[in-house]
C-alpha cells in the first residue's frame, strides 16, 4: 500500500510538455489583439510583422549582424531539411546521432539524398566521440538532443578555420544555452520549442559562408519550390526580409512576437538561460535525494536544461522485463496527467521508457519545486500495486 498522501499543493502551470512547450508566464489571447488577420502576408502591414518576428529574434537572440534569419515552412524540421538538401552534396559529410532527430537527419542524407556519409552516433544518454568531428566535413547534428535530454558542452569540438560548413538544429537549444555563433553556419530552431509559441513555423538562421555555399553550389537532386533559397544563382533575400515562401499564420507570428517581446522585457538571453538553468536544478537536487529515478544524461556537463529526460532506477522496477518497465513509465505519466499536475511528460517514443520534463524559460521553477511530490507520490502508488517476484 502507498503510505504517501497525496501532496497538498499542486502546480499552477501543469504544462511541462517538450512541444508545443509552456505558453510565457502570464500569456494571454488578449496579447494578441494586434495580429494581422484578414490580410495579405505580404502586404506593407503583414510584412512588417513578419520583419519584426525576424529583427527581435537577432536581438534576444544576440544572433551576428551579417547573419541572415528567415522565417521557413514546417517547424525546425522544415528549416532542416531546407539546409540539408539546399547545402549538402560538395564535402565530405558526418553526422551526430545521439537521439531520434539527429537519427531522422542520418536517414534523409544517407537514404534520401544518398550521400555516403559518416555517422558518429552514441546510446541514448551519451554524446558520440567529438574528436573525431572532421575539420574539412559538413557537419549535420542537433546541439540540444530534445528526445535524450543530452546536449553538446560548447562549441570547441568544431575548428575554427573549418573547411566544411556546420549545420545545427539547436530547436530545442536556442533561448536556453550559449550558442557558439563563430562555429555555426546553419542554425534551425521552431517556435513551439524556443519560447512555447504555435507549431508549423521554423526558423533558418545562415552564416556568410553558408550563403557563399548556396551560390556556389548546385545541388544534383531537385529542389521542390518551399526548398528553393536562391534565385538566379544568388541568396533570396527576400526571404530573410518578411517575405516567407509560403503563407504564414499571422497569428502566430503575433504570438511569437508577445513573447519574444517578453523576453526582452525580462532581461532577454541571459535572463532566459538563467531561468532554465534554475529550472533544471530543482529536478536535479531532488534526483539527488530521491533514489528511485535517474537522468538519462548520466553526465551533469552533457545534461539538457530545457528537455530534461529521467529514467526509473528503483532496483524493484529495474529487474523486471523490458516490457513491464515500459508499461510502468507509461502508467506513471498517465497517473499524473489524471491528477492534472504534469500533462505530457512521457518520454519520446522512440527513447528509452521514461518521463521527459520541459524546463525552459517559459516554465516557472516554483510549478517544478510543486511537481517533485507528486513525482513521488505517483511512483509509490504505482510501485505499491505492483505483485511481489
Amino acid at each position: 500500500m502507498n503510505t504517501l498522501a497525496k501532496p497538498a499543493m499542486r502546480p499552477a502551470r501543469a504544462e511541462f510538455s517538450s512541444g508545443p512547450c509552456a505558453k510565457r508566464p502570464g500569456w494571454s489571447a488578449e496579447n494578441l489583439r494586434s495580429a494581422v488577420l484578414g490580410r495579405s502576408h505580404r502586404s506593407k502591414l503583414g510584412k512588417a510583422r513578419l520583419q519584426a518576428a525576424i529583427d527581435q529574434t537577432r536581438a534576444v537572440l544576440q544572433v551576428p549582424a551579417d547573419y541572415l534569419i528567415g522565417i521557413v515552412p514546417a517547424s525546425d524540421t522544415g528549416a532542416v531539411e531546407m539546409a540539408l538538401w539546399s547545402l549538402l552534396g560538395a564535402r565530405p559529410v558526418q553526422l551526430l546521432a545521439f537521439e531520434s532527430f539527429g537519427k531522422d537527419w542520418v536517414t534523409d542524407v544517407v537514404k534520401e539524398l544518398k550521400q555516403d556519409a559518416e555517422v558518429l552516433d552514441a546510446p541514448y544518454g551519451q554524446l558520440p566521440d567529438l574528436a573525431k568531428v572532421r575539420p574539412d566535413a559538413d557537419l549535420v547534428f542537433t546541439w540540444n538532443g530534445t528526445t535524450s535530454g543530452v546536449r553538446v558542452p560548447n562549441g570547441d569540438f568544431i575548428a575554427a578555420d573549418r573547411t566544411g560548413l556546420t549545420i545545427c538544429d539547436a530547436t530545442s537549444a536556442c533561448f536556453a544555452q550559449d550558442l557558439a555563433w563563430s562555429k555555426l553556419d546553419v542554425v534551425t530552431f521552431s517556435w513551439q520549442k524556443a519560447l512555447g509559441g504555435e507549431a508549423a513555423h521554423g526558423m533558418l538562421i545562415l552564416s556568410p559562408r553558408a550563403v557563399a555555399r548556396l551560390e556556389s553550389h548546385k545541388p544534383a537532386w531537385p529542389l521542390p519550390k518551399i526548398f528553393r533559397l536562391t534565385k538566379g544563382g544568388k541568396i533570396n533575400l527576400e526571404i530573410f526580409e518578411g517575405s516567407t515562401i509560403n503563407t504564414p499564420s499571422m497569428l502566430c507570428v503575433e504570438d511569437y512576437l508577445d513573447t519574444l517581446k517578453w523576453s526582452a522585457s525580462i532581461g532577454g538571453l541571459a535572463e532566459l538561460r538563467r531561468r532554465a538553468d534554475q529550472n533544471l536544478k530543482v529536478l536535479e537536487d531532488w534526483a539527488a535525494k530521491t533514489p528511485w529515478i535517474g537522468f538519462l544524461a548520466e553526465d551533469p556537463a552533457i545534461r539538457s536544461n530545457t528537455s530534461v529526460c529521467l529514467k526509473v532506477v528503483a532496483p524493484e522496477i529495474v529487474a523486471l522485463s523490458d516490457d513491464v518497465q515500459a508499461d510502468f513509465a507509461k502508467r506513471l505519466a498517465a497517473l499524473l496527467e489524471k491528477e492534472g499536475v504534469a500533462l505530457d511528460i512521457g518520454g519520446y517514443r522512440d527513447a528509452p521508457p521514461g518521463l521527459r520534463i520541459w524546463c525552459g524559460a517559459t516554465v516557472d521553477s516554483d510549478d517544478l519545486r510543486a511537481l517533485t511530490p507528486w513525482l513521488d507520490w505517483a511512483f509509490a502508488t504505482l510501485a505499491s500495486e505492483l505483485s511481489p517476484a
